[in-house]
C-alpha cells in the first residue's frame, strides 16, 4: 500500500496524515474503550476539496473510509473493521464557523466544530443554536448530523434532523453535492439533505451545513423535583405541558440509584433537596419574556403538582449558577458510570404513556439477572428516550469469565431490545446503530424497510468505502 500512501500524502500535508502506529493510536478507540481495528491512515483534511480528493482516492483504490469526529460517539460508529483496509478521516481541522445570517436565523459551519463551539457563536451574535449534550464540549457538527443527535432539549426543538437546513456532503465517489441552502420552504423533487442525516457516514460524508437559529431566551428557569414513581414523572409532564406550554425546554428523569452513584463519585456536590427521593424530575423552562414572570409560572405549576400529590419536594435554582449545579449533576453519569463499573447501556424509546409499563416490565424480566447488578435510569421523558442501565460493579463484573460477561450482555439487552419493540419503540432512540447494534436492527426494522435502506446504500456506495459494517450487514 506504498503508493496509495504516498499518494495520500500528496493530497494533504504529509504531518496531516499519521501512518506511524504510535501516532495512530489515540484515534483507535472509542468512549467505551473498544478498540478499532488497525487503518492505513488517520487524516486529517482542512477543507472539504481535500476530503473530495482523500475520498476520490480510496474510491480508486478500494479502501474504506470511517469519517470521525469528537470520538464521542456510544454505538461504535467511528470505529473501523477488516483487515486494515481503510483510513480513519478527522475531521478537527474543518471546523471554521463560514456565515452567521442573523436576519434568516440560520449559521453555516464546518463538520468539526464542536457543538459547544456553534453554541458560543449563536451567543455571542444573540442567538440561540439549541442542540445540548452533556458531551457538547467534544462532540462535532458533523457527527451530531450523522447520528441524528437528541439530547436535552428535543422536546421543544426537535432532534438534529429538524434543526439542519442544507448539507455540503462529499459523496462516495468523490463528487460533492452542494446543497447549503437556508430555505425552510423548498419542495423541489427530493429532500436529499435527510437522506444523510442518521445515517452515519454510510451514504456520504458531511462537511458543512446550514442549522437554524432561534431567539435567545432572555430568561430560564430550572427545578430539582422529588417524585415517588415513574407514574407521576408522566403525568406531571402533561400537567406542566398544560400549564407551561412549549415554554418547556427539558423534561429529564433520572433514578435514585443513578444519582446515589453520582454523589458517591462527586460528594463535593450537595444534593439539591433535603432528603432523597426514588426519583427526580430536572424540568426547565425558557423565554423570551420576563425572569420573574417564568419563575412565577414554573412556582405555581409546581404547587399545584404538589396539591394533586405528584410531587414530593421541589428546588427552583435561585441562579444561574445554581442551575448549572443541577445540570452538573445530569451531565456526570455517563463518566461516573464509567468510573463505577461495566455498563450495559441502552437507548431506547417507547411511547410517553407506555413508559411506566416498560420500566416495571424489564425490572420484571431482569430480575433473574439483577442480582449482582444495579437498575439505573436517565430519561428524556418528554420524547419517550430512557438510557436505560443495568450496571456491574469492576470487581463483580471482573470476577465473570468472558464467556459469562458476553452471554450477561446478549441476555440483558434482548430483554430490554425486546420489551421496548414489543411496545411500538426503538432500539435506538439518539445513539445511532453503529457497529454495536447491527445484529439488532434487522429484528427492529420491517424486511421491507431493510431492503430499502440495502438499495439506498448500494446506490450511493456501491464499492462499499464509506463506513463499512455501520448500521446495516456487510454482505458478502
Amino acid at each position: 500500500m506504498n503508493h496509495f500512501l504516498n499518494a495520500l500524502k500528496g493530497l494533504v500535508n504529509p504531518s496531516h496524515c499519521l501512518i506511524e502506529e504510535g501516532e495512530k493510536a489515540p484515534y483507535l478507540m472509542d468512549w467505551w474503550g473498544n478498540r478499532s481495528a488497525n487503518v492505513l491512515a488517520v487524516v486529517f483534511p482542512a477543507s472539504t476539496a481535500e476530503v473530495a480528493a482523500v475520498v476520490r482516492l480510496c474510491h480508486q483504490s478500494e479502501v474504506a473510509i470511517v469519517p470521525q469526529g469528537g470520538h464521542t460517539g456510544l454505538s461504535g460508529g467511528a470505529l473501523a473493521i477488516g483487515s486494515g483496509r481503510s483510513i480513519i478521516l478527522n475531521f478537527s481541522r474543518m471546523n471554521a464557523i463560514r456565515e452567521l445570517d442573523l436576519l434568516g436565523q440560520t449559521m453555516t459551519l464546518e463538520a468539526g466544530c464542536t457543538l459547544i463551539e456553534a453554541q458560543q457563536a449563536a451567543s455571542e451574535a444573540g442567538r440561540l443554536f439549541p442542540l445540548s449534550l452533556g458531551s457538547e464540549g467534544s462532540c462535532q457538527i458533523g457527527g451530531n448530523i450523522s447520528t441524528n443527535a437528541g439530547g436535552v432539549a428535543v422536546l421543544r426543538y426537535g432532534m438534529m434532523r429538524d434543526l439542519v437546513l442544507g448539507l455540503e456532503i462529499v459523496l462516495a465517489d468523490g463528487s460533492v453535492l452542494n446543497g447549503l441552502r437556508k430555505l425552510r420552504k423548498d419542495n423541489t423533487g427530493c429532500d436529499l439533505k435527510q437522506l444523510f442525516i442518521g445515517t452515519e457516514g454510510t451514504l456520504g460524508i458531511v462537511t458543512a451545513a446550514v442549522v437554524k437559529l432561534f431567539a435567545k431566551p432572555d430568561a430560564v428557569s430550572t427545578a430539582w423535583v422529588g417524585i415517588d414513581s415513574v407514574e407521576h414523572a408522566i403525568l406531571l409532564h402533561a400537567a406542566m405541558r398544560e400549564k407551561c406550554g412549549d415554554r418547556i425546554s427539558s423534561f429529564e428523569l433520572i433514578s435514585r440509584t443513578q444519582l446515589d452513584l453520582v454523589h458517591r463519585h462527586q460528594p463535593q456536590i450537595n444534593p439539591p433537596l433535603n432528603s432523597p427521593h426514588d426519583w427526580v424530575i430536572l424540568v426547565e423552562l425558557s423565554d423570551t419574556g420576563s425572569q420573574a414572570m417564568l419563575n412565577a409560572l414554573l412556582e405555581s405549576a409546581l404547587e399545584d403538582a404538589f396539591d394533586k400529590a405528584l410531587i414530593a419536594d421541589a428546588a427552583v435554582a435561585a441562579n444561574g449558577a445554581q442551575a448549572k449545579t443541577f445540570w452538573r449533576l445530569r451531565h456526570s453519569v455517563s463518566d461516573v458510570n464509567v468510573k463505577e463499573g461495566k455498563s450495559i447501556s441502552h437507548d431506547i424509546s417507547v411511547p410517553i404513556s407506555r413508559i411506566p409499563e416498560f420500566c416495571k416490565a424489564v425490572r420484571h424480566d431482569l430480575e433473574g439477572l439483577m442480582a449482582a447488578g444495579i437498575e439505573l435510569i436517565v430519561g428524556h421523558v418528554g420524547d419517550g428516550n430512557l438510557h436505560y442501565i443495568v450496571l456491574y460493579s469492576h470487581d463483580v463484573w471482573n470476577g465473570f469469565d468472558s464467556g459469562e460477561q458476553a452471554s450477561k450482555v446478549v441476555e440483558v439487552n434482548n430483554i430490554v431490545y425486546d420489551r421496548a419493540l414489543s411496545m411500538g419503540g426503538s432500539i435506538s432512540a439518539e445513539h445511532g446503530i453503529g457497529l454495536l447494534h447491527v445484529e439488532k436492527l434487522e429484528a427492529a426494522r420491517t424486511d421491507s424497510e431493510v431492503r430499502l435502506m440495502r438499495c439506498l446504500k448500494n446506490a450511493l456506495d456501491p464499492s462499499n468505502v464509506l463506513n463499512p459494517g455501520k448500521i446495516l450487514k456487510t454482505l458478502n
